[in-house]
């Protein structure tokens, strides 16, 4: 683990992206802006899965600081090219960033779109996960 014992308390947020392309057999079961399945709905489902990974961050990665996050957003939508995204955005007042919970966030909230779809075709594709922007601490960040 990484001492932040001298680390200055600052506003921190970081925000993750993972793209999921989904086949036709799964956008047919797309109603009213959310995909419903046997398992209920979708999105509903991936983003408080996604809340709940980005809250238990330090338990899954070793050497990862344990977080209380002030907040945690996951937003869902649709690109041009009919792929999901998954945003996650992660704060905290604190020493230490919050890019891996931002990063667990969205992989999750993406995990589990596959795993509520799947039933519906198996060529679901996880393109990337990637951090977008981070703020606070020794330097920002903002992926163009």
């Amino acid at each position: 683990m990484v001492d932040i014992a001298e680390k200055a308390v600052t506003r921190r947020s970081a925000t993750a992206r993972s793209i999921v392309a989904l086949p036709a057999e799964v956008l047919t079961a797309l109603v009213e802006g959310d995909i419903q399945t046997k398992k209920g709905s979708v999105f509903q489902t991936a983003i408080i899965a996604g809340i709940m990974a980005a809250k238990k961050t330090g338990e899954l990665i070793p050497l990862c600081h344990p977080l209380g996050l002030d907040n945690c957003l996951v937003n869902i939508h649709f690109n041009e090219k009919k792929e999901v995204v998954v945003d996650c955005t992660a704060t905290i007042t604190a020493k230490t960033g919050v890019e891996m919970e931002a990063l667990v966030g969205a992989s999750i909230a993406a995990l589990t779109i596959y795993d509520m779809c799947k039933a519906l075709s198996h060529d679901i594709v996880i393109r990337e996960t990637k951090l977008i922007e981070k703020t606070g601490g020794k330097r920002d960040f903002k992926r163009t």
